[in-house]
């Protein structure tokens, strides 16, 4: 299966955005650490700057998922309004020390889904599959994103894969997540990532009980008027763009159309 194109720039997906709401999903940055397997995660400060300006200057504007997608249907145009959302997964120091400064320069608010018991601590989910370890966001990093103007959402207690562990299990990781981001940093958690992008009818049923009231996956695309809010598509923000024949041939794809 040949694997879905990665965001870069914005040409190779003017036409795509037009189509609905995109959610860009980043998740390290900086230059990727000797010994690192998922290189092409960390997104440079360079080009995050880029991005941040290229979207700046074509007049896009960021907001969370859900207000966004309301804000897109209700105007009915698409590609007048401009919206996308920029969203974070699990919380890594380097989204404090690159993303976070570059955010409030271009004036973009982004959602950062944080792994609620793995805060003050390091991805060892990620390091039990051989990544090298990497340090995640304190309290007092988090406050600072909050007064900021950033947003959080709940990435579960540990990371687990939600569909493979017992439903109980799922459910407390789901709903205990939201309330300790709450209690801990004193705002409404109301968006969800699930871990992977792994979920199912059940474990989206358990989202929705908790309360949430947005999910994202890993699943690529853009959302149209609706769209599910509990399986929100998008798009991977890396360096390794598989460059505009691959936006063009998804689009294809999934529309037909020259």
């Amino acid at each position: 299966m040949t694997p879905p194109p990665q965001y870069t720039h914005l040409g190779p997906f003017r036409e795509l955005f037009r189509s609905g709401l995109p959610i860009l999903t980043y998740h390290k940055f900086g230059a990727p650490p000797r010994g690192a397997r998922l290189r092409g995660l960390h997104v440079r400060e360079e080009l995050l700057r880029r991005q941040l300006a290229e979207m700046r200057r074509e007049g896009y504007s960021s907001g969370p998922p859900g207000p966004a997608a309301e804000a897109v249907a209700e105007a009915g145009a698409v590609a007048e309004r401009r919206a996308l959302a920029l969203t974070i997964d699990d919380g890594f120091r380097s989204v404090h020390e690159i993303a976070l400064p570059l955010l409030v320069e271009h004036g973009f608010q982004a959602l950062l889904y944080l792994v609620a018991d793995r805060l003050n601590g390091t991805n060892d989910w990620e390091m039990a599959q051989g990544e090298v370890r990497a340090p995640l966001m304190t309290d007092t990093e988090v406050r600072e994103w909050l007064a900021a103007g950033q947003r959080i959402g709940a990435h579960t207690l540990t990371h687990p894969w939600l569909t493979q562990v017992p439903r109980e299990l799922a459910r407390e990781e789901i709903q205990a997540s939201r309330r300790r981001l709450e209690d801990r940093f004193g705002v409404e958690v109301v968006d969800f990532c699930y871990p992977y992008g792994d979920w199912n009818p059940a474990v989206r049923d358990e989202v929705i009980d908790a309360g949430y009231r947005t999910a994202v996956t890993t699943e690529f695309g853009v959302n149209a008027a609706g769209a599910d809010r509990w399986a929100l598509r998008r798009i991977t923000a890396r360096h390794a763009s598989r460059g505009w024949r691959a936006v063009r041939g998804w689009w294809r794809r999934r529309f037909g159309g020259a």
